[in-house]
């Protein structure tokens, strides 16, 4: 890899190889005569196919994701990509042919040319990725959740093939750092990304420009002479954010000394383009990409304003950046920082909040990036929050783009709107996380409504069905509904937070996450009224556990009164919660939960 010096080196990333295989699940013929086959997955990798025939004779496979509503073979979103390969036979006896130096994403697959009976044993389809290992386990009481976890999970395995890629099928392929920001959290739950990011992380480094803008994508393949590509917030507000992610996730403070001086020139550039006023205002941004649409003339759409979430990153940001110069001692920079952090939030007050609470356009992005990066006073607080939840019911549905999704529900269970959050996670109509699940989807959309209701698709020219940015509620998921979360003040899992939020009709989750110290688990249920915690905690790591609607007389553990020993080094009540110290080892709580 091109390092910040010129120099070359040995990439420190995972090599990208064979993983798995996928076989098929169905042959069948199209209404316009195609012969298809189904994996059964929307996958990235190739065909290996088995054929005999004469010398001479041609194969053709052509890729797709999808059929289009008539059945037929749809391939219209992949642009000017071809996802075609061509076998010609040597004949004599049979063969097998993997291509090389390519690979496709897709679920279906063309066959033409093929001598003799195609079956299902003609096709093996090969999924390649980077080899990062699976980190943990989720699953719940509900079947289409636990769809849309395993389409979360594919949607990582068909982006990271060295970078994070936005798409794996059409003409693209690139490295965006937005998409790979917001996703950063979840896809450290789900696999081990430490050494994948840390070589990336060099990358937007290598590619920085000296003005410390950050490109659209990393490898930067879009800018041009005198046309630079880089500098959206959000996007470029990758360079720090995922650098903070993998120190909570893997306690390592190396990332954060080896990114600072690169986390530091993102920082200074928007300094510099915000000006004096610091709101930054009038450069080019994607802002709230995607955010739901409507044809409806009385609500034209969830429009957030660039200039907005410009600021709302340039504090987030900074306020990262204030926190890592403190774990790296840097304490002068700290205090920079943090007083730049005081500015730009009283700017944001005075220029985006009113007195009565309401915060920008009224949109829920705008007020979960506002509640999410502690911008407003801690009195319009819950006053934000509420008008966010009022708006959520009334919609009965999300409004929010790449940038919002991923923080809309984390905001609605930290301010007490548990309900709000699990209506829009179990909703199942467009515009939903479960509206894919319910089309048949394997993996994630890059738009809410890739394929319309009616069955047509949207916009040709703009839709993957691998990418995997509205997968970041799989974050929500873990953290939330099972409860496994980091302790800032203790990275790496060295003190693991165990606080499940029951709701939503689900009668049980399960996850458990491998950290560098071993095995951590939740694993709840809910039945008659009683519930009952689960709970493993890695060895010379400690844990703090909370029990939603619990008295402490009634908690037993293990079929024991609960108290101090075996593990338990201390109790108390804390409102509806009983919160148990653990040290190491399983424990097994249960209780009739409160009303």
């Amino acid at each position: 890899m091109r390092t910040l010096s010129g120099r070359v080196s040995r990439s420190p990333g995972p090599p990208i190889q064979k993983i798995e295989e996928v076989r098929p699940v169905r042959i069948l013929k199209t209404p316009a005569g195609d012969t298809v086959v189904d994996m059964g997955q929307n996958m990235v990798g190739w065909v290996r196919l088995k054929v005999q025939g004469t010398a001479g004779a041609t194969v053709t496979l052509r890729h797709a994701e999808v059929l289009d509503k008539q059945g037929n073979f749809y391939t219209e979103n992949l642009r000017a990509a071809k996802q075609t390969v061509r076998y010609l036979l040597k004949g004599g006896g049979v063969e097998t042919f993997e291509p090389h130096f390519t690979f496709q994403g897709f679920r279906y697959v063309a066959v033409d040319g093929y001598p003799g009976e195609l079956t299902p044993e003609s096709l093996t389809g090969v999924v390649i990725h980077s080899a990062i290992s699976p980190s943990s386990e989720f699953e719940t009481s509900n079947p289409l959740i636990n769809q849309l976890q395993h389409n979360i999970i594919w949607g990582q395995k068909g982006n990271f093939l060295d970078v994070p890629t936005d798409c794996p099928q059409r003409d693209e392929r690139l490295g965006w750092t937005g998409d790979a920001q917001v996703f950063s959290r979840t896809a450290a739950f789900n696999m081990d990304v430490a050494s994948f990011f840390t070589k990336w992380l060099k990358d937007v480094a290598a590619d920085q420009y000296e003005n410390g803008s950050v490109p659209y994508v990393i490898p930067d393949v879009l800018t041009r002479p005198n046309n630079p590509a880089a500098g959206s917030a959000a996007w470029a507000d990758a360079a720090v954010i995922i650098p903070w992610t993998l120190y909570l996730s893997y306690g390592d403070k190396r990332i954060l000394e080896e990114q600072y001086r690169s986390m530091a020139k993102w920082v200074e550039y928007m300094r510099r383009r915000a000006g004096d006023d610091y709101i930054w205002d009038g450069d080019f941004h994607f802002g709230d990409w995607l955010a739901f649409a409507t044809t409806r003339s009385d609500y034209p759409g969830a429009t957030t304003g660039k200039d907005f979430i410009a600021t709302a990153f340039f504090a987030h940001s900074t306020d990262l950046l204030q926190r890592m110069a403190d774990v790296l001692g840097k304490q002068d920079d700290a205090a920079r920082y943090a007083e730049l952090f005081s500015k730009i939030k009283s700017a944001f007050r005075q220029e985006f909040v009113t007195d009565a609470g309401r915060v920008a356009e009224n949109t829920q992005t705008a007020y979960a990036l506002a509640l999410q990066f502690n911008l407003l006073p801690e009195g319009l607080r819950p006053v934000a929050a509420k008008r966010l939840a009022q708006e959520v019911r009334e919609r009965k549905h999300l409004t929010t783009g790449f940038v919002g999704a991923s923080y809309l529900c984390p905001v609605l269970s930290r301010y007490g709107y548990l309900d709000e959050a699990y209506l829009l996670l179990n909703r199942e109509e467009y515009p939903s996380w479960l509206y894919p699940v319910k089309q048949g989807a394997t993996t994630i959309w890059e738009r809410w409504d890739g394929q319309k209701p009616d069955g047509s698709f949207q916009d040709k020219g703009m839709n993957s069905f691998n990418h995997y940015a509205y997968g970041a509620i799989g974050d929500w998921m873990y953290r939330v509904m099972a409860g496994i979360e980091i302790d800032p003040a203790a990275p790496g899992y060295k003190h693991s937070l165990i606080q499940p939020q029951p709701g939503g009709g689900f009668s049980s989750v399960k996850a458990s996450h491998q950290t560098m110290y071993g095995k951590v688990s939740s694993a709840w249920k809910l039945k008659d009224g009683s519930f009952e915690l689960g709970v493993e905690i890695p060895a010379n790591t400690r844990a703090t556990v909370r029990l939603p609607k619990a008295q402490l007389a009634s908690v037993v553990e293990a079929g024991q009164a609960l108290s101090s020993g075996n593990g338990i080094t201390g109790v108390h009540q804390e409102g509806d919660f009983v919160v148990v110290e653990t040290g190491s080892g399983q424990y097994r709580f249960t209780y009739a939960i409160g009303k």
